[in-house]
């Protein structure tokens, strides 16, 4: 499963991948994803978190892919991934070389927490 959630206040789409992660449910969720990313200003911060991912096969590359061009045409100002275990890492920095015209800054966290930290400036 993923799902996908919004703060408007700080310009924030964050998306969870949950449990086992198949193609399909990437492909049924773009048009999901279009919906949000047209209410969202550009210079949007991205969060993708995958602290709860069991397993994601490798199918779902081209799906990753098609999702980091549908943020690079949104703006997208910053990349924040949370991979606690490296081992779930189906290649996602080479498709995001692959798939963003100007790549925006990338953050990786090994927690949520670390996350958060980042997103609050470092105040927490």
């Amino acid at each position: 499963m993923f799902l996908a959630t919004t703060n408007k206040v700080i310009r924030l789409l964050h998306i969870s991948f949950i449990g086992d992660v198949e193609p399909e449910e990437i492909h049924e969720g773009r048009e999901m994803l279009s919906e949000i990313l047209e209410d969202l200003p550009t210079g949007l911060l991205l969060l993708v978190d995958l602290e709860r991912l069991h397993f994601m096969s490798k199918e779902c590359a081209p799906e990753i892919g098609w999702l980091m061009e549908l943020f690079d045409r949104k703006g997208v100002a910053q990349v924040i991934r949370v991979i606690p275990d490296k081992t779930k890492d189906i290649g996602l920095q080479v498709l995001y070389l692959l798939h963003y015209k100007n790549p925006p800054p990338l953050i990786v966290c090994e927690s949520i927490l670390e996350a958060e930290n980042i997103l609050c400036g470092g105040k927490k």
